[in-house]
């Protein structure tokens, strides 16, 4: 069994096996516009949610949302299954490949037996495609991969039903009707819409108000709870946006280059000098990346050091308040 499925690399998973499954099924539209439409823009900061022994940082939105957001503003059907049986799960997987249905996956990270030994830790929402099942051993397109792979019934099985936090539970979804006209102008305003209106959230767990948070809680977990965990969280901190999908830095650019793709089709050059904006903030969270890893390998040589970082996260969240302002004006 192999279907006719193209393999393209993509920066993030969930945008990547989006735009692969769409492509396949004559619908090409590129990573950063499934990004923007589906609103992938996101900050969640949940201190009471321990992952790794750290508190929770996001900087996307919850797995699956990015591809079901810009299905619905697109008039795209998904359908998605999850199975409390793994053979229940590799049998519908199996009778969709039988169907030339290409079908994308939830799974967890750390036993992906094709990542690099850094890659790999315990997280459970990546995305990846089968497309195919040759010799006992089902064919993969992982987006954030260069090039298409395999795994066997057993490894598959184990990554699919990985346990933790956001345990996949053999969950598998595909689209099931594009229409044959899309109203992307319609479904790229929704799409920036609903990021200003998340970005902007009255409430401290999520945008710019939770960097807020995170930010001023830096020198207090250095005051209270020691170098060794301050340098933990900080560590997740900087793995969730750099690391896990590209995360905070490279989702800017990601927006960027949907913003840059947005200006012509909707005919407005303010959101052109909006995507240089987002772009140069997304260098300052690299760069706020960077400083964060001299502390966590003890090359920082700075006093204070916590302070500056939090007042850098600070200034990093009044540019993006202000960027999502003009961004909202806009359109």
């Amino acid at each position: 069994m192999k279907i006719n499925f193209e393999h393209h690399q993509t920066a993030h998973c969930e945008n990547g096996v989006a735009s692969n499954l769409l492509l396949n099924r004559g619908l090409k539209l590129s990573e950063p516009m499934i990004f923007g439409i589906g609103s992938g823009l996101f900050f969640v900061y949940l201190p009471f949610l321990k992952v790794n022994f750290a508190p929770g940082f996001s900087y996307r939105p919850m797995p699956g949302a990015i591809f079901s957001k810009a299905a619905k503003r697109l008039g795209i059907k998904i359908k998605r299954q999850k199975f409390s049986n793994p053979q229940e799960a590799q049998k519908a997987l199996e009778k969709n490949l039988e169907q030339n249905i290409p079908t994308g996956l939830q799974v967890g990270v750390f036993n992906l037996t094709y990542f690099p030994e850094e890659y790999k830790f315990h997280f459970n929402a990546h995305n990846l495609v089968v497309y195919g099942k040759e010799n006992g051993k089902f064919l993969i397109s992982d987006p954030v991969m260069d090039f298409a792979t395999t795994l066997s019934e057993a490894e598959l099985e184990k990554v699919r039903y990985a346990k933790g936090a956001l345990a996949p539970k053999g969950h598998m979804y595909f689209p099931t009707h594009i229409p044959e006209n899309v109203n992307l102008e319609e479904a790229i305003k929704k799409g920036i819409k609903d990021t200003c209106k998340n970005m902007l959230a009255p409430v401290p767990l999520i945008g710019v108000k939770a960097m807020r948070w995170v930010a001023k809680s830096i020198p207090k977990w250095a005051e209270k709870k020691g170098t060794k965990v301050t340098n933990h969280y900080l560590g997740q901190l900087i793995r969730m946006q750099e690391e896990i999908g590209t995360g905070g830095g490279g989702f800017r650019f990601i927006y960027g280059a949907f913003l840059q793709e947005a200006a012509v089709i909707l005919k407005n050059d303010e959101l052109k000098e909006l995507s240089k904006e987002i772009t140069a903030i997304g260098d300052l969270w690299r760069d706020f990346a960077v400083d964060i890893a001299r502390v966590y390998k003890n090359r920082n040589s700075k006093s204070d050091i916590y302070n500056q970082l939090s007042k850098s996260m600070l200034h990093i969240a009044d540019l993006e308040e202000a960027f999502y302002k003009k961004l909202r004006k806009s359109i």
